[in-house]
């Protein structure tokens, strides 16, 4: 699950890297328009730098669609890690009944496990014995 939520997270951060991007991008490249009668757009000196860069109306309508694509496509992404979490489509009954059928799989490994080192120590033993033995004769 562990892993589920780290993509999930990582989604999240391009998601919101994505956001800054397009906004900046729009911010740098949009077409200086006047919205009212009274605004100005003011004249720049030859050594000011440009606040925007405008680009041609069809590569910047091109551009945004091409950025809500990419912030479209992440969501997708998004929603899809979110369906694939545990515990969406189970109910907490479900839920705890999983943990009791781990709990009773755990159990089950740890009593195998230690019959398998106390059947190690009884080799161990007779191999002890036997190694004891064949001193004894040399």
């Amino acid at each position: 699950m562990a892993d589920r939520l780290t993509q999930l997270q990582e989604a999240m951060d391009q998601l919101l890297k994505q956001f800054i991007a397009s906004y900046h991008y729009i911010e740098r490249h949009h077409d200086l328009e006047k919205f009212g009668p009274n605004d100005k757009i003011p004249d720049l000196k030859p050594e000011q730098p440009k606040e925007v860069e405008t680009v041609e109306p069809e590569k910047f309508k091109a551009a945004q669609l091409e950025l809500a694509r990419d912030l479209v496509t992440t969501e997708q992404q998004i929603e899809y890690l979110i369906s694939s979490l545990p515990g969406l489509d189970n109910s907490e009954r479900d839920q705890i009944q999983m943990i009791r059928d781990l709990e009773e799989e755990i159990a089950t490994a740890e009593q195998q496990r230690l019959e398998a080192v106390k059947e190690k120590d009884e080799v161990l033993k007779k191999l002890d014995s036997l190694i004891n033995m064949i001193r004894r004769y040399k």
